[in-house]
């Protein structure tokens, strides 16, 4: 019996080092592993990726046949496919958070595309902090925010308020677009800021900032992007294979207005039936131990129900049905 599982485990993985498409792991492949197999000296391999002819952002095509397109993208293909952990928690982290972030950005003009903006930002963390200070899941500067209408002070930061912070960014891209016509001018401007990007646009005589020679940042930002997209959007073609249960569910919450300090709020999690650390966790914007709200302003908590506690991981249900392969 070990002997069999042995050859059988040899066998995917020489399947997978010559180029197997998935299929073969279920039986579906007229692939034959003694004549197309390669010696590996590992019970595993790792194999370039096929970079696409071309791909689109936000309606807008992107020739990946040019030589420095091209190879700009197959770098981060090859990043986003052999980061394994990193890019499998993104996706798992995908199915709650695109459902939150795909209606505020369709309510607001923006591209769909641009969710993948705040999978390269933060991996979908939306208690992600950089070195440089900047916070949540779509990563603004505490100015940058309270310039976009977030409050951001040491009790309260809606960096961290996914829904807020969401249609902050709505509005930073909405101003970006209007001063450039290109999304993916757009997406740069997010990364380097309007300004630099404003500039060397018109420095170096172009009008697409793919063809911006920039610091090495913002020039894998933008391809950063395009790899996201395409590895999120079909994560069985690069090897990620999750079925539903391994997907995080959206957690169900009721929700209390508050108008008022809250002087203590570990005790007003024990007087709503949750710990304090459920509290911070649904609500990350809370940033010391008590909410102050000296100018009486109105603040909605997400209280976790027993349902958002607990779930059945088996009856979770995809939001994309390519992320599964069951």
């Amino acid at each position: 019996m070990k002997r069999k599982i042995g050859y059988m485990m040899f066998t995917v993985a020489a399947a997978l080092c010559a180029g197997a498409s998935l299929p073969f792991l279920f039986g579906n492949s007229s692939l034959n592993p003694e004549k197309q197999s390669v010696k590996s000296e590992v019970p595993y391999c790792v194999t370039s990726l096929t970079v696409p002819a071309k791909t689109v952002f936000a309606g807008q095509e992107v020739d990946l046949l040019r030589y420095d397109h091209r190879e700009r993208m197959d770098r981060e293909l090859m990043s986003f496919t052999y980061m394994h952990a990193t890019t499998m928690l993104t996706i798992k982290r995908a199915n709650r958070y695109f459902p939150v972030i795909e209606p505020i950005l369709k309510a607001n003009g923006i591209p769909d595309d641009f969710k993948y903006l705040a999978v390269i930002e933060s991996t979908l963390n939306p208690l992600a902090k950089s070195p440089a200070g900047a916070a949540g899941m779509w990563q603004f500067m505490p100015g940058t925010g309270r310039d976009f209408g977030l409050e951001v002070n040491n009790n309260i930061d809606e960096r961290y308020h996914v829904e807020k912070e969401t249609k902050a960014a709505c509005k930073y891209l909405k101003e970006a677009y209007a001063k450039y016509g290109n999304w993916l001018c757009v997406a740069a401007a997010y990364n380097a800021g309007q300004g630099r990007i404003s500039t060397q646009l018109q420095k170096q005589m172009v009008s697409q900032a793919t063809d911006l020679w920039l610091v090495e940042e913002t020039s894998r930002y933008m391809f950063r992007l395009l790899a996201a997209k395409t590895v999120i959007s079909n994560p069985q073609q690069y090897g990620f294979l999750l079925k539903r249960e391994h997907l995080y569910p959206a957690i169900p919450y009721t929700e209390t207005t508050v108008t008022t300090a809250i002087a203590d709020l570990a005790q007003f999690a024990k007087s709503q039936g949750i710990t304090y650390a459920q509290l911070k966790d649904a609500n990350p914007w809370l940033r010391d131990t008590s909410l102050m709200n000296k100018s009486g302003r109105t603040y909605i908590l997400k209280i976790s129900t027993r349902a958002g506690m607990y779930y059945d991981p088996h009856k979770t249900v995809p939001h994309n049905k390519n992320w599964v392969i069951n």
